[in-house]
């Protein structure tokens, strides 16, 4: 792995917004983990994803509600994963360890696996957002090219049509594709993969066994292989679509920028905050029912900023963020509806398509 460093020997910006920020928490009297709030939703998604799952031998042979039952259960199952899982993993969902610990394999109910998701996401991603060579999120070559510095090929011309069905499939590949080989080779795109140890490992292949057991082994028995396929790729194409449409609109759109280290040291001009609030974009920020079922991960600039801190407070938290930045004359990436996001989104991996000169 490159080495790659930020520039914070004068990192005034984030020294600032944190001080407002931990002023906001002190003067309000409330905790910077989840609330009450997140507390009901869990208790909605889980109930509800269990119920769909129940529910489906009743309606097996109605095929449209079978169909619309895994689809649901599809969407569901990614908003634990936005609200429950993510908060857990990053340690915000509560100040108890062992409850963010157990909360966090709810991942592994997902089918992925937490250990190696925290390394992917919480110390990769997380601190170098948006750098090519280094972060995982954006080494999808040569499949679909995401920034300006990674290799073009000719297929690339017709990305912004064939990536939602790549999207589709993206939490299938997750579970089966990905996570089985940063598992083989203890490495995490171009950085090693911490140590397991014994009980990880076992978690690891024990999640695996009883994901395979309660999605395919008991549904193929109870309903037969043709319409456990069906119902299967259903409940995959709702959970992979709206995962990566909210991961993909956070920070590959026509708003952010990239970094690259072509496989040496690299030093960014920025601070780290700075660099995060440049490679970051929200959106629906107003969008009450969005925010509700993506997590408050439509808040992806506070999220970057304050991943310790639960998403039930970054509305709040987006007002002293904005404030802050037009105070230190950064741009505040933000996109006012889904469609405009997923517009820009569309318009960014278009261009990236096209042939470089």
């Amino acid at each position: 792995m490159s080495k790659v460093t930020f520039n914070n020997k004068k990192a005034i910006f984030f020294q600032s917004l944190k001080a407002d920020v931990d002023k906001y928490f002190a003067e309000n009297g409330i905790r910077k983990t989840g609330n009450r709030q997140l507390h009901i939703k869990t208790i909605v998604l889980i109930v509800t994803s269990l119920a769909l799952y129940l529910s489906l031998p009743a309606v097996v042979n109605n095929a449209p509600v079978a169909i619309a039952f895994c689809l649901m259960l599809g969407f569901t199952l990614s908003a634990i994963g936005f609200n429950v899982m993510h908060d857990a993993c990053h340690g915000s969902y509560s100040r108890r360890k062992w409850v963010n610990e157990l909360l966090g394999l709810t991942l592994n109910a997902l089918g992925g696996n937490a250990f190696i998701w925290k390394q992917k996401h919480n110390i990769i991603h997380h601190t170098y957002t948006n750098v090519d060579g280094v972060d995982d999120d954006i080494a999808k070559s040569p499949v679909i090219r995401q920034c300006h510095t990674q290799k073009w090929y000719p297929v690339h011309r017709a990305q912004h049509i064939y990536l939602w069905f790549i999207y589709a499939l993206s939490s299938f590949l997750w579970i089966f594709v990905m996570d089985i080989s940063k598992y083989s080779t203890q490495r995490i795109y171009t950085t090693q993969l911490t140590k397991m140890s014994t009980s990880e490992h076992v978690i690891f292949w024990v999640s695996k066994i009883l994901y395979v057991v309660f999605y395919m082994a008991i549904p193929i028995y109870m309903f037969g292989l043709g319409k456990w396929a069906v119902g299967f790729a259903c409940m995959h194409a709702a959970m992979g679509l709206s995962m990566s449409v909210v991961f993909q609109l956070a920070h590959v759109v026509e708003e952010t920028e990239f970094e690259y280290t072509g496989g040496e040291d690299k030093q960014i001009e920025n601070e780290w905050a700075i660099h995060q609030i440049k490679t970051t974009a929200n959106f629906a920020p107003d969008n009450k029912i969005v925010s509700w079922l993506a997590g408050g991960l439509n808040y992806q600039i506070e999220h970057h900023l304050f991943p310790r801190i639960s998403h039930v407070h970054y509305p709040a938290l987006s007002k002293i963020v904005a404030r802050k930045c037009t105070e230190y004359d950064l741009k505040y990436n933000s996109m006012p509806t889904v469609g405009a996001a997923i517009l820009s989104h569309y318009r960014f991996m278009k261009t990236l398509g096209s042939k470089p000169e």
